[in-house]
């Protein structure tokens, strides 16, 4: 008798041999590594203060051009403060960013209830920010926020030159701007450029520590030195000005050198594995060629078909595609993939197994399947 399918594709993950994504599992390990050369006589930061964070936002304000930094032990937190501050600068309760900005879908409207300030929405939500969107706004506005690459549509990004031009049409007009970059490093060999390249179009910045880098938690907020004092005092404010956060700073540093300088490998990954999906029936990743690490897989069929093909895979190759799948319509389905160290260590065949096999179990659930 044949052994029962796994009841869910998380546990099918959890079994698996091999799972494409990410650079292994987000366990206490993450932490034990990060402090194991560490010297357990080094001085916590207390307050904001001390060598360990210090020294940290120096190392990020100069990677990122700017000429101060702050460590947040959140984005939501720093992002929040960052629109406020250039609000206040202004006299101007007013911002705008993507429909599908994390400030607008994941914060529980938390730049409305806590800082009163009144979000525009620019664009369609399946589509980029363009120059034209900002040109026509109706509305005066204090900042424009920017987030490289949108991730809820896959990890697209503008062309640089459309970049430029949306930086100096924001300059010619005193709309500060602010770039969400949770992602940078990752985005940085598709653009050709260094990091401090791209912030020299943005007033203010901030980036992750856990989402490509690999870290515990935590996030940088980069400007001018005026722009980061204001900002410590609006962690304050915020509760964020936590006793000691050296946990988070520590991690982020080793994290950032073990893995920030392997972005083109990781993009390389992906646009390698994006073929393979496109190769399958019923199958398109967005973007069809990835701008970084990172896309969305699209796929012909609803969630409660595609999941158990998924858990069923998995547990016949040992090889995880992903332990989600969410519903994109009412006959379609997808998830994203974020690429990293893990994808280097499994088998080419065993890859090339899988999507054979994926694609022959796609083509098995007959119906419409199209992905036109």
């Amino acid at each position: 008798m044949s052994k029962q399918l796994p009841a869910a594709l998380a546990e099918a993950v959890t079994n698996a041999s091999y799972v494409l994504g990410g650079h292994g599992p987000r366990n206490v390990q993450v932490l034990k590594e990060a402090f194991e050369g560490v010297d357990g006589s080094q001085a916590s930061d207390m307050y904001g203060k001390g060598e360990v964070i210090e020294q940290f936002e120096q190392k990020m304000a100069r990677l990122l051009g700017k000429e101060a930094a702050v460590f947040f032990p959140s984005g939501t937190m720093a992002q929040q403060i960052a629109l406020r501050i250039w609000c206040d600068r202004k006299g101007l309760p007013k911002v705008a960013y993507h429909p599908l900005s994390h400030l607008e879908i994941h914060e529980q409207d938390g730049l409305k209830k806590l800082h009163n300030i009144t979000p525009l929405l620019l664009a369609d939500k399946d589509r980029l920010i363009t120059l034209g969107d900002v040109q026509s706004l109706n509305e005066d506005i204090s900042s424009l926020l920017l987030e490289l690459p949108q991730r809820e549509i896959g990890g697209q990004l503008p062309s640089y030159e459309e970049l430029e031009a949306i930086s100096a049409y924001c300059r010619e007009r005193g709309i500060r701007l602010h770039l969400d970059g949770a992602r940078l490093l990752e985005i940085l060999p598709y653009y050709g450029r260094t990091a401090a390249e791209v912030c020299a179009l943005f007033d203010s910045v901030y980036v992750s520590f856990y989402k490509g880098i690999g870290g515990i938690a935590g996030a940088i907020l980069a400007g001018d030195k005026d722009f980061t004092e204001e900002a410590k005092i609006w962690k304050r404010r915020h509760g964020g000005d936590l006793i000691s956060l050296y946990p988070y700073i520590i991690s982020a540093d080793y994290y950032y050198e073990k893995y920030g300088g392997q972005m083109a490998r990781y993009y390389e990954y992906a646009k390698e594995l994006a073929a393979l999906y496109n190769g399958c029936h019923a199958v398109k990743t967005l973007p069809e060629t990835p701008v970084s690490n990172m896309f969305h897989v699209h796929i012909a069929y609803p969630k409660e078909q595609v999941e158990p093909l998924l858990a069923q895979l998995t547990e016949q190759t040992g090889v995880a595609l992903t332990h989600y799948v969410k519903d994109y319509s009412e006959t379609a389905s997808s998830y994203e993939v974020s690429l990293g160290e893990r994808y280097g260590t499994v088998p080419k065949e065993q890859v090339e197994q899988l999507f054979k096999l994926l694609d022959e179990k796609l083509k098995a659930l007959g119906g419409a399947g199209n992905m036109e």
